[in-house]
């Protein structure tokens, strides 16, 4: 991918789950969503299995258990959603924006770079002055964020 269509890309995409931060203060219910919207729509566990087309109140018991271990699939919460004329909604929502996870990456790596290459110049005789360390690592965190290289995440 060429460096402007990435930044681009990053940045539309930045924007996008900006929107999704509100998600991340919000706690699931103790027994799950599941149970918690049936509770609430006053649905019995014998209505829920009729609305899923499942034969019997222990399929429903099962299903509600496998959201809280986190053992139920996707498919299986879409049409769970669907029974409670809900909509399931599954995404990732970044801890920070992935530009700022991308520069603390590079920064890493940079720092590591430079701890290497810095005790090889040590025993020569040859260290970088304070000022000097630090333009080249922000020249190298800067290098790392405009090409992304294969190795950033390695």
């Amino acid at each position: 991918m060429k460096i402007k269509n990435r930044e681009l890309v990053i940045e539309q995409l930045d924007n996008k789950l900006q929107q999704l931060d509100i998600l991340k203060s919000i706690i699931i219910p103790q027994k799950g969503w599941i149970r918690a919207i049936r509770n609430a729509l006053n649905m019995s566990g014998r209505q829920f299995a009729q609305r899923l087309n499942v034969s019997d109140r222990s399929s429903v018991t099962f299903l509600e258990q496998n959201e809280i271990s986190g053992a139920a699939t996707i498919k299986t919460m879409k049409h769970a959603a669907q029974a409670l004329d809900c909509i399931f909604v599954y995404g990732l929502v970044p801890r920070t924006s992935l530009k700022d996870t991308i520069k603390k990456q590079a920064a890493n790596v940079a720092k590591k770079r430079i701890a290497k290459t810095s005790h090889t110049m040590l025993l020569e005789d040859q260290q970088l002055a304070n000022e000097e360390e630090k333009k080249v690592f922000k020249t190298m965190v800067d290098e790392m964020i405009k090409n992304m290289p294969k190795t950033l995440w390695d």
